[in-house]
């Protein structure tokens, strides 16, 4: 049975809700009528999960939430208001809770939202537990994950952090620049979880029109006419499975508004239709933006949000995985070989050498797209610099090209910009690998490489 504590001056309230967890035998409830008797509670009892008012005397709900926070205490709080609280308890989401709910309280409602926080909470858990060394062999299901060629400790990490997520049922919410691989981690989810035979269906927020987007999403009823059959949506295509919406700053409000539903309810309605369906399907989303920030604030529902972030993940951009840059181009390569039926004897260091030094604006996919175009502009088996369409030179030299343009090699030009990169930051090395986008050992590497023999 799952440990709960109950905090509320009203008696009446905590009374029933006792009552009627405890005649689910799920739960075992503690109530607590005097939130000055909280801290103390906290401190020597263990608890799955705690529903907590935020109106009360002496101590209210915000002042628990900055007490647990300050405790490093990551139980899972489901808030209780009423319907004039709701904006504090967005609030007060934003300070940790998992999830609001507004009195009176329905019961099935409630069980669900129980459940989920304390899925949460033990998800949480095992994540906080993850040791800080891993491997890719300590993962469970390591082919779910077999298009992220890697040797970051990071993305490992983001690896084991995903498996977990995936073992549950909740929502998640992927954020990462462009190209870093979002969708292909929302599969990779996907896999390793236990929804692996249903259909995984991938949708852009962004290619559809804001009122069209809601009955592709929902689906649409039958016209009063009975002149259009019913049309299924996303949601009914994808049940059994996984849905991932790609961009999800570009779904409009009264969308997102029912969207939150389906994540916390598990129903929706079609379109032209105000009967409620069952919905059987994993959400995953994703974003670019940090939709946390100010730009957002009257566009992105704050409530979507809130509930989103609770599990939540996020790419690093290549130019943070430096490292990753040769094995990923030499994955791409293997690719592109195997398409077109090429021999390739691999990339020179220097080409590699360059490719280190950008900063990756369109992250891995940019980084494919340039071994793509290389293989198709190389001769021989070896792929050098000069495979490079003029193009890409431009963005990977600094200053290759400009109105007093002096040709020089590919060498001369990296040794030019590392020197004067050095010479900018007053020899600290430091500074210069930040401004180069390397990792401060890289810099004596790089000096030696581009230096000729004396």
């Amino acid at each position: 049975m799952k440990r709960i504590l109950i905090v509320d001056d009203d008696v009446a309230v905590t009374n029933y809700f006792m009552v009627f967890l405890m005649q689910t035998d799920l739960f075992d409830p503690t109530v607590v009528n005097d939130s000055r008797d909280v801290e103390d509670l906290l401190g020597a009892e263990h608890y799955d999960v705690i529903m907590l008012d935020l109106d009360m005397p002496n101590v209210n709900g915000m002042d628990i939430l900055r007490m647990m926070n300050a405790r490093d205490n990551h139980t899972p709080v489901v808030i209780l208001t009423g319907v004039s609280d709701v904006e504090l308890a967005v609030k007060s989401m934003k300070r940790g809770a998992f999830d609001y709910l507004t009195k009176p309280v329905d019961d099935e409602q409630l069980l669900e939202v129980l459940n989920s926080a304390i899925e949460h909470g033990m998800l949480s858990d095992s994540l906080d537990s993850l040791p800080s060394e891993l491997t890719r062999k300590g993962l469970v299901n390591e082919a779910a994950f077999m298009h992220f060629p890697t040797t970051t400790p990071a993305m490992i990490r983001l690896f084991h952090q995903a498996e977990k997520m995936a073992a549950g049922d909740l929502s998640v919410f992927i954020w990462g620049e462009r190209g870093t691989g979002k969708e292909a981690l929302a599969r990779a989810i996907h896999n390793a979880s236990p929804r692996v035979d249903g259909p995984f269906i991938a949708v852009d927020s962004s290619s559809h029109t804001s009122d069209g987007f809601s009955s592709e999403l929902f689906g649409r009823a039958q016209d009063w006419k009975g002149n259009m059959a019913d049309q299924p949506g996303f949601l009914e295509t994808a049940a059994g499975g996984t849905l991932f919406i790609d961009n999800i700053e570009h779904m409009s409000l009264p969308v997102q508004v029912r969207l939150k539903r389906v994540i916390q309810n598990n129903e929706y309605y079609r379109d032209s239709s105000t009967r409620i369906l069952p919905s059987n399907v994993r959400i995953i989303v994703s974003s670019t933006h940090d939709l946390t920030s100010s730009k957002y604030r009257d566009s992105f529902s704050r409530d979507l949000l809130y509930h989103l972030m609770v599990n939540s993940i996020r790419i690093p951009p290549l130019r943070e995985r430096v490292g990753d840059i040769r094995i990923l181009a030499e994955h791409f390569l293997m690719e592109e070989c195997s398409r077109q039926a090429w021999e390739s004897d691999g990339f020179s260091d220097d080409l590699i050498i360059l490719l280190e030094q950008y900063g990756f604006p369109d992250n891995v996919q940019e980084l494919r797209n340039i071994v793509a175009s290389a293989v198709v502009n190389t001769e021989s088996g070896l792929i050098t610099p000069e495979a490079l369409s003029p193009y890409v030179r431009e963005r990977l030299i600094p200053g290759e090209v400009s109105g007093d343009f002096v040709p020089m090699t590919l060498r001369e030009a990296m040794a030019d910009h590392v020197t004067r990169t050095l010479e900018y930051c007053g020899g600290q090395k430091g500074q210069a690998a930040k401004l180069l986008d390397l990792p401060e050992s890289r810099i004596d590497e790089l000096i030696r490489s581009v230096t000729p023999e004396q």
